[in-house]
């Protein structure tokens, strides 16, 4: 017999990370849970991962170092399996040490890995170890 498998979405971690509403908080918690037993496995997207990060800053006015460690933990529950997983851990190690946004540590943990520069305006990326900015020009 398998063990069930589900996507999980970024609501369902909302309320698990928030606690708010406390019914939706209670059954968030349950089903994480479930997947610490091993009775489920949680596949999270680095999208989801994305989308909480950002709702914890904007909406819930989290500090970016504090979702970054908060998520980090999430990440590392029995029974949540995050696709690109080494690569989602690199970039959230580079937002709690940094305090740039989880996208831009996304691309420049990848850059770091592939050896490719990162075309962007941005010069925070200047500021990360083994990453190469490049700035288009007319």
């Amino acid at each position: 017999m398998s063990i069930p498998r589900y996507h999980v979405d970024s609501n369902i971690l909302l309320r698990f990370l928030t606690g708010e509403p406390p019914g939706m908080f209670a059954a968030a918690s349950a089903f994480i849970e479930r997947a610490e037993r091993g009775e489920v496995v949680l596949e999270l997207s680095p999208l989801v991962l994305a989308e909480t990060a950002f709702t914890l800053e904007s909406f819930y006015q989290r500090p970016r170092r504090e979702v970054a460690r908060t998520l980090l933990t999430l990440v590392d529950r029995l029974g949540v399996r995050l696709a690109e997983r080494d690569l989602l851990l690199a970039a959230l190690e580079r937002v709690q040490s940094t305090g740039i946004h989880l996208v831009d540590a996304y691309l420049a943990a990848s850059a770091a890995e592939t050896k490719f520069p990162v075309a962007s305006f941005d010069r925070d990326f200047d500021k990360l170890p083994n990453v190469q900015r490049f700035e288009p020009r007319p």
